[in-house]
Parts: C-alpha cells; structure tokens; sequence
C-alpha cells in the first residue's frame, strides 16, 4: 500500500527510502479523492414486476445467443478483412484475427454469463451436465441458442460487407475459381479444408485443439485453483482460443460447434450446398467429444473436490456426516471427531477425541 511522504522545508527533500516512491506518475497509486455520483431515478414497481414475469429459459436463450454473437461477429469480421485485403497485409492477419476472437469472448463472458452461466458452446454445455448437474433439459435449448446467435452474427456480417463481398465473388468466378474455400467468399464465414488435407490429419489437429481449449476452460471453472481470479477467467479463456488460432488457423480449425454450424448455414444460403462439405462432420462435431475427453481428464486426474469443500464451494453428498465419515475413514480427522466445520480459509475444522477443537489445512 502507497502511503505519501511530504517533502519537508518547502519541498526541499529528504533522503528517501529504497522502497519509497518518488512524486510522479506514482499519484495515482493514491485513493482518489472521493466523488458524488448523482443517482439514477427509483427503480419502478412496473419494472420489478416486469422483470419478474419474464421467462427464465428465454433470458437464458437470449444470453447464450448473444454471447455467441458477441465472438463470432468480431471473429468473422477480422476474418473478412484479412480475405479481402489478402493483397495489403495491414487490414489484417492472423494475429488480429486471434485477438478479435479473444477479446469478442471476453466480451460475451463479461455481458451475458450471469444470466445463462456463459456455456457458448455446446461442448461446454454438455460437458457440464455430464460432469457438474447441469439439467440436461436445458441442454437442447442452450444447443439452439447458441447456434442461433452464430447464425445471425453470419447474416449481419454478410449484409455489413456487401459490397466488397459481392466485389469480390465476381473476381473470384471471373479468375475461374471456386466460391467455396479457404480464402474464398465462403470462407469468410466457416473454416474450409486445403486440398492437400486428408480427413484423418484435420481430425487429429480438430481434437487437440479442442482439448486444449476444453481443459483451460475447465481450469478456469474450478473454485481450487489458485492462480486465475474470477475477474481474469474471461480473458484467460478467450487467449485460449487465441492461442488455438495463432497455431492452428492456417491449417484448418472451428473449435466450436456453434460457431461452425451457425455461420455454415450462412455459407450455404449464399454459396449453396458445397458449404456442407465431407469435412463439416469433423468441423461440426468433433469438438464435442474432445472437450469430454479433456474435462474427464481434469475430473479424474487434476480434481480436488476436498479443497472446494473445505473452501466452501462444494459439499459432500451426505453433508456433514459424510464428511466427517470421509475425513476419518483417510485419517485427515481423528476417530471419533465430529463437529466438522468449513471454513472459506481451506481449512477442516473440528474437535479429536477430547474434545479439543483442532483445525487442519486440506
């Protein structure tokens, strides 16, 4: 914590200290000074009765739709200026490609996931009913939302480039070449295949990406890690994906179900049925059963559930007493101890055989 020091004799100075700081850029190590902020009118009780009706699973659609939309459209955005300027490299690359990406799914976690939880994926989605209880009741519509958003995120960008998309299709037919390709119309929108590619190289490269992406996600959700802070998660999993792309775009990825479906069905109102190729099945779906892959990784290898329950994010299944039952049977309690408490420091507490109270870190 910055304390100030005041130059004595008018400012003349004193000798300072290896750790203190001099004058400078250093004020605003300062609390600012404090401000009065005017309030906003009353909330009304039209609004909270209004907010009240609405439906849940819509808001949760809706969240789950825009949180999509949020990645996608900046994503596919880079992706149309770096095919359409491939002649003058400073309107895109890449690398400004990954970060529209990153930072576009920052965004949808920051905006959206208090309301829905943030899936934008239904590997996510699935992985968390199968892993954390997520209903699965709720796992067709999240699917559908998500896609959906994608699919819009499409259509705006389609409409926004018009000119140069339209431009640049007719270049493209008179130069005698496909609408549908990786640095075609068509693959603005939905990664396409280089024709070198087999089908068993892109499956390879489609699953480890996502699994990498699915166990950096899953780290970020568990409570027992200690390194990424709640407010740093949404950035650390959008690098992930940034990462993915920096490495892996210029062979071939979609890393994300809806992300591909959404905006292929784009490709295909525009383009035709050439945007459903073969190679859509690995793009469509493979991210899936990779992201299962890494999550039953994580929960069979990296999980420690005691740690969540000793930080009070978790509970045994048979509350206390199953607890307590556990932490004796693996010796973590004394026989006999009882009155097992959480306490949000990692700590075990409860009292030994007589009846001192005792405390233990997990």
């Amino acid at each position: 914590m910055a304390t100030r020091e005041q130059h004595s004799d008018g400012g003349a100075a004193r000798r300072l200290q290896t750790n203190d700081l001099e004058l400078g850029v250093t004020e605003a190590l300062e609390t600012h000074a404090m401000r009065n902020v005017v309030h906003g009118r009353p909330v009304s009780q039209k609004r909270l009765d209004f907010e009240h009706r609405r439906p849940r699973w819509l808001r949760e659609m809706a969240a789950e739709a825009t949180g999509v939309f949020f990645y996608v459209y900046p994503g596919i955005a880079a992706t149309a200026s770096f095919i359409l300027n491939q002649a003058n490299p400073a309107f895109g690359s890449i690398f400004q490609v990954g970060w529209a990406y990153a930072i576009g799914i920052a965004f949808a976690i920051i905006t959206c996931a208090s309301t829905s939880g943030g899936h934008f994926n239904p590997a996510v989605t699935i992985s968390l009913a199968v892993w954390q209880g997520f209903p699965w009741k709720k796992v067709p519509y999240y699917i559908f939302a998500q896609v959906f958003g994608a699919f819009i995120a499409g259509l705006i960008l389609m409409g926004q480039y018009h000119e140069q998309i339209s431009l640049f299709k007719e270049l493209t037919l008179a130069q005698g070449k496909t609408l549908i390709g990786p640095t075609a119309p068509a693959g603005i929108l939905t990664p396409f295949p280089l024709p070198t590619q087999t089908y068993g190289y892109l499956f390879f490269i489609e699953w480890f990406v996502c699994s990498f992406i699915g166990l950096v996600i899953w780290t970020c959700l568990d409570p027992a890690q200690p390194f990424v802070a709640p407010a740093g998660v949404p950035f650390v999993i959008g690098l992930a994906y940034a990462t993915m792309i920096w490495g892996f775009a210029d062979v071939t990825i979609s890393t994300n179900m809806a992300r591909d479906l959404g905006t292929r069905f784009v490709a295909a109102i525009f383009y035709g049925r050439g945007a459903f190729p073969k190679y859509s099945a690995i793009s469509i779906l493979v991210n899936i059963p990779a992201t299962l892959a890494a999550t039953a990784f994580y929960e069979i290898v990296l999980r420690d559930s005691l740690t969540n329950i000793a930080k009070g994010h978790a509970r045994h299944e048979h509350g206390e007493e199953g607890l307590t039952r556990h932490l004796t049977k693996t010796g973590t309690l004394p026989d006999g101890g009882d009155n097992t408490l959480r306490n949000r420091n990692g700590y075990i507490n409860g009292s030994d055989e007589s009846g001192v109270y005792t405390s233990k870190k997990v």
